[in-house]
């Protein structure tokens, strides 16, 4: 199985409809998938279950375990992994719901990263079963669900909740707008991925034996980028886009990939092999598509898209099943 997580710490990207829209565009192609929603935001979690079911599923007492109750025995150091209630929306698609007390989790991932290195026996082992948690979950629900692709969500941050979601990465894909502030959102996650896969690297080798499971790699492997929201303006592209989107493939090089010496002369998203995808600003059909629950691509005329609205459905399909494509390819699935 390969897991795959997006990840910059600028909001406001476009990630959790690309997770939602993508994880739907691999179901109808025959993939079996689990989006995991690390998001103490959970937003991909209402985009998949609407707003009812999703304020239902995380009223307290309610019963269903979340990712983060899952995860509570870990983090009151009461016990081990508790079971998920996963949320299977159409055969080979489940969802492994988020919870915004997930953010309460901060504090005590902070600690149990550096107690990786601790020199008591006891101590190391319960921090690496709480750092794998996030790992060890999505591995438990994947194997149950036959799963060959697990995405996985994570909030606009660089703290110890991302970090842990991170060590369950074998890939990341950076999904930017075309701002001043997804190009440093870019430079940040480029330094910030470097240093994470380097640390993990060293607590790795120093993992304690009988854990009854093998610790994640954390490769955090980029495979590319997405441009997401750009305007159109007269069927091309706003020029500020472009001016931004002009700055990205070189910035991907040097802060992401790390080369030195980065050739500048590719200036076009479109003719960079790293640039997955650029998708348009989609507008009202968004709203659409969450009161209907469901992807653009798969929005009919008696969900409102009709008219012009039937042209934005065609090329969302288009888009999605594109950048599916390379996904799959880059995963070497």
């Amino acid at each position: 199985m390969k897991t795959v997580a997006f990840f910059n710490n600028k909001g406001g990207v476009g990630k959790t409809s690309l997770v939602f829209h993508l994880a739907w565009m691999l179901n109808e192609m025959g993939h079996k998938v689990v989006v995991c929603d690390l998001d103490p935001q959970a937003n991909v979690t209402t985009f998949f279950l609407g707003e009812d079911r999703a304020a239902e599923l995380l009223e307290t007492g309610h019963g269903v375990r979340t990712i983060y109750h899952a995860f509570l025995p870990l983090l009151e150091g009461v016990g081990d992994l508790a079971e998920i209630d996963a949320e299977i929306m159409t055969e080979g698609l489940t969802l492994i719901p988020g919870d915004l007390a997930l953010s309460g989790a901060e504090s005590e991932l902070s600690t149990q990263w550096g107690n990786c290195l601790s020199s008591e026996e006891p101590t190391k082992k319960k921090a690496f079963r709480t750092i794998c948690g996030f790992h060890r979950a999505i591995v438990t629900v994947a194997h149950k669900q036959n799963a060959t692709i697990a995405l996985i969500d994570v909030g606009p941050n660089l703290g110890p909740l991302n970090r842990a979601a991170l060590v369950a990465s074998d890939h990341v894909v950076i999904p930017l707008g075309s701002d001043a502030f997804s190009l440093q959102g870019l430079k940040n996650v480029g330094k910030t991925l470097t240093t994470w896969r380097e640390d993990w690297a060293e607590k790795k080798k120093r993992a304690p034996k009988g854990l009854g499971f093998e610790a994640p790699e954390g490769a955090m492997e980029p495979i590319g980028y997405v441009i997401s929201r750009f305007s159109m303006r007269s069927g091309r592209p706003a020029r500020a886009y472009l001016n931004w989107a002009a700055e990205m493939p070189a910035a991907y090089r040097e802060f992401v990939l790390r080369h030195v010496g980065v050739d500048e002369s590719c200036r076009d998203p479109h003719q960079d092999p790293n640039c997955l995808a650029e998708l348009k600003d989609y507008r009202s059909l968004m709203p659409m598509a969450q009161d209907a629950i469901k992807p653009i691509f798969n929005l009919k005329a008696a969900d409102g898209a009709i008219g012009a609205h039937q042209a934005g459905v065609i090329e969302a399909r288009k888009n999605f099943r594109a950048l599916a494509d390379k996904i799959i390819d880059r995963l070497r699935l």
